[in-house]
């Protein structure tokens, strides 16, 4: 999400996008100058093996492609301060954070899901076709709510615009909250082979593993909470401001260095990463 004008006529003609304020310029630019690099880094860990392949991690490798849009689309924002003709194409890139980044974080949500919850459903649907059917529908999706940004903002339609970004917040936050406590729950019950041990001898692989999900669960909801309750204050009040829009934009583009940041570390390359 960026700064758009809720409040503008509906008789302009041109997207009524406010410059960017150096509260956003600043979080734009860390995005662009951290996020950039990681995700190109995960992107090429993945494609060369370094990780556990391109099959199991397709889902992550099709967020990190989203990401770097994402990065883009909000370098294109500073730069609307001076290339005012990077409007329409920033606005379209716009479905990337709304629709690309909740969808592909659900997916990788609900496969951690079923490998945990439902294990035998997860062996049937495993194989790396099905992965790829699964990303061909999450981009035409997200080709088309870039379409719709793109509309609605140009035409000053913000009501319509709050309501898509919110109507689909609202729905990925749901599915991602589900599945995550499912896979908690399930972690903290005791395997069939672990009944007679004692807690110090726990898994350590499934604490570790209990330790992660716990962490992106507070992330989805530091990411998504604070941008769903201002969109609730846009609809409601009818108009923007500043003040309730800052911290859910702040915490919705910050937050999405939590899922690099955890992979580099599953993999083992966080800090020859941080170190290069």
């Amino acid at each position: 999400m960026n700064s758009t004008t809720p409040g503008a006529s509906t008789n302009s003609t041109t997207p009524s996008i406010l410059p960017v304020g150096y509260l956003e310029m600043c979080v734009f630019s860390i995005n662009f100058l951290v996020g950039l690099p990681t995700h190109s880094y995960i992107i090429w860990l993945i494609i060369t093996g370094t990780g556990s392949g391109v099959a199991s991690e397709f889902f992550i490798l099709n967020l990190s492609v989203c990401e770097i849009g994402n990065c883009l689309d909000l370098l294109f924002f500073v730069l609307l301060n001076w290339i005012s003709v990077l409007g329409p194409f920033t606005l379209f890139l716009q479905g990337l954070s709304i629709t690309g980044r909740p969808l592909f974080q659900c997916l990788i949500c609900v496969e951690r899901y079923l490998a945990v919850v439902h294990p035998v459903t997860f062996l049937k649907y495993k194989p790396l076709r099905y992965r790829v059917i699964c990303c061909t529908a999450a981009w035409i999706i997200i080709l088309c709510s870039c379409l719709v940004c793109m509309i609605t903002l140009m035409s000053n339609n913000i009501d319509a615009h709050s309501w898509f970004f919110l109507m689909q917040f609202l729905l990925f936050f749901f599915i991602q909250l589900f599945c995550l406590v499912a896979v908690l729950r399930a972690l903290k019950q005791s395997g069939p082979g672990e009944r007679g041990r004692e807690r110090e001898e726990e898994n350590p692989m499934k604490k570790r593993a209990f330790y992660i999900i716990l962490i992106t669960t507070v992330n989805i909801v530091f990411a998504y909470m604070p941008i769903i309750i201002a969109g609730v204050f846009i609809i409601l009040m009818n108009k923007y401001h500043w003040t309730y829009w800052a911290p859910g934009l702040v915490c919705f583009v910050l937050a999405s260095f939590a899922q690099p940041v955890l992979y580099l570390h599953r993999t083992g390359k966080l800090s020859g990463f941080c170190s290069s």
